[in-house]
């Protein structure tokens, strides 16, 4: 005979039938309800043993619960499931049956549950009350379940309406995620701007995480579980002091790191977005494990502001016929959509990955901008992001005619622009292995290391390597793709290493082209 733990070979003890064994079953039974006894195949399996009984607890449906399926009078068990009966008992000459209706919370007589007992000889006294206490504690444990599952439903559906709230946001939709989070979380969208954090964790540790981020920051903050990455946590916080909050989380927990954006307008929470994730690449490396996005010199900053507005005006002005809502959503769409893959921008905003590209292909067709080549993306994000930080073109309006590809050759070729390249690619320099060249020929090929292998006569996995060894150099992730990736871009462009591409040429041969490679 197998060996069963002591706690095994006591419950298993049959009931005897004397008066002197009522403490032991009571005590077992009481044990059933220990955080650690609380379960219902367990205490069916404890009855069954000390009645002698084969037992079956369906719910009101006839879904079995635990136990073993009996076969059982149908009207009858509908009588007890409805309430109608509170418990019944039965002889058919082979068994005795008796049913008991499991109450549940509420108002009404009918039965959550019916618990079923058969037994070929008759209840006596003592098997009658293991009976009568077992159900009552049967009632508490689906009592218990019922309240667990009505609160992982209302934790689920708060956590889906955080995720409409953030996903209104990224389409720079903020009047109706006021409006949203006004019910459940009043003032906590009232300020007109707000910074965004992503804090990074294990997949199996990102719920512990959402609510310790949660209690942090008390309600003053916007906590959404990430729906493309699974060990992130993103929070908007429109309050100063959630960013220390965080920290001090982050801090106490070992292997979990922050990244937080500068403050941004809530129409441009996408961008501030983005730039959490890049600030958090940066953490990954720092002592603290936290970072902020640094405001470092960018291209566009070194650029004439007012021609660099018309051009993107230019740029954009086919879009400008469409409704507002129209306009707002493909550009936050495109946008994500050129910062990461179209699976993440897809998850972020809550649709498919489908509607992600028919969104960029519909804004491609209107550019006339083929986003399947990796500089055309480049050129692309500066204007989005120019409209983005500065809004539409002043009282002028944007140009008349389509910006041709000499403005944007103009904005370029400033002195100003041409140091800021000759410096970021000139760090690449003093490698033997001419990573400047290699980076050059990869971006040519689009982002793809085979084709740019075959170009250099090299293995496309040598490609690879020089790619990744040129990102601690740069101080910017290469293929990752997004903004640090098209800056990279944009230095060759200036430097004149690369031709400065047209919009108004777009390739209608890949409509399905990738997001980025």
């Amino acid at each position: 005979m197998t060996d069963r733990p002591e706690e095994d070979r006591v419950l298993a003890q049959p009931y005897g039938g004397g008066d002197g064994d009522d403490g032991v079953w009571a005590q077992q039974l009481l044990g059933q309800l220990r955080p650690a006894g609380r379960d219902l195949g367990r205490l069916v399996t404890w009855l069954a043993r000390n009645t002698g009984a084969t037992v079956c607890l369906q719910d009101a449906h006839g879904g079995l619960l635990a136990g073993e399926r009996l076969p059982l009078d149908a009207s009858l068990v509908a009588d007890v499931a409805a309430g109608r009966v509170a418990a019944a008992a039965l002889e058919d000459g082979v068994r005795h049956v008796r049913l008991v209706g499991i109450r549940r919370p509420g108002p009404g007589p009918a039965a959550g549950a019916v618990l079923a007992v058969a037994r070929p000889t008759p209840f006596d006294r003592h098997t009658a009350e293991i009976l009568k206490h077992t159900a009552g504690v049967v009632e508490l444990l689906l009592r218990e379940r019922e309240l667990a599952e009505s609160g992982r439903r209302l934790r689920q559906a708060t956590a889906d309406l955080r995720l409409a709230i953030l996903q209104l946001l990224m389409v720079e939709d903020t009047v109706s995620a006021r409006r949203v989070a006004a019910g459940l979380w009043p003032g906590l969208l009232e300020k007109d701007s707000a910074r965004v954090y992503v804090v990074e964790t294990t997949a199996a540790e990102r719920d512990r995480l959402a609510d310790a981020c949660a209690d942090a920051t008390d309600g003053r903050a916007l906590v959404v579980r990430c729906p493309a990455v699974d060990g992130h946590v993103i929070v908007v916080g429109p309050s100063s002091e959630v960013g220390e909050q965080l920290r001090s989380l982050v801090a106490g927990r070992p292997g979990t790191f922050l990244g937080g954006s500068p403050r941004q307008r809530l129409a441009l929470t996408a961008t501030a977005y983005g730039q959490a994730v890049t600030a958090l690449a940066v953490a990954r490396f720092r002592p603290e494990r936290s970072a902020v996005y640094a405001a470092r010199t960018r291209p566009a900053q070194l650029m004439d502001p007012a021609g660099l507005c018309a051009w993107a005006a230019g740029v954009l002005r086919p879009l400008d016929t469409l409704p507002h809502h129209v306009h707002a959503e493909l550009l936050a769409t495109t946008g994500l959509g050129l910062e990461f893959t179209a699976v993440s921008a897809a998850k972020v905003l809550g649709v498919s990955r489908n509607t992600v590209r028919a969104r960029m292909d519909r804004v491609a067709t209107l550019l006339g901008a083929d986003l399947s080549r990796l500089a055309v993306r480049a050129v692309a994000h500066l204007a989005l992001n120019t409209e983005a930080a500065h809004g539409p073109c002043g009282p002028g309006g944007p140009p008349s005619h389509p910006p041709a590809g000499g403005e944007l050759k103009e904005l370029l070729g400033t002195r100003a622009l041409r140091s800021w390249a000759d410096g970021l690619l000139g760090r690449l320099d003093g490698d033997g292995r001419d990573l400047r060249t290699t980076l050059r020929v990869w971006i040519a090929a689009d982002a793809h290391a085979e084709r740019a292998a075959q170009a250099l006569g090299v293995h496309a996995q040598t490609v690879r390597e020089h790619v990744r060894a040129a990102e601690p150099v740069l101080e910017r992730r290469l293929t990752a793709g997004g903004t640090d990736l098209y800056e990279a871009v944009l230095a060759y462009l200036v430097a004149g290493e690369l031709p400065v591409p047209e919009l108004g040429m777009a390739n209608p041969d890949q409509p399905d082209a990738p997001v980025h490679g």
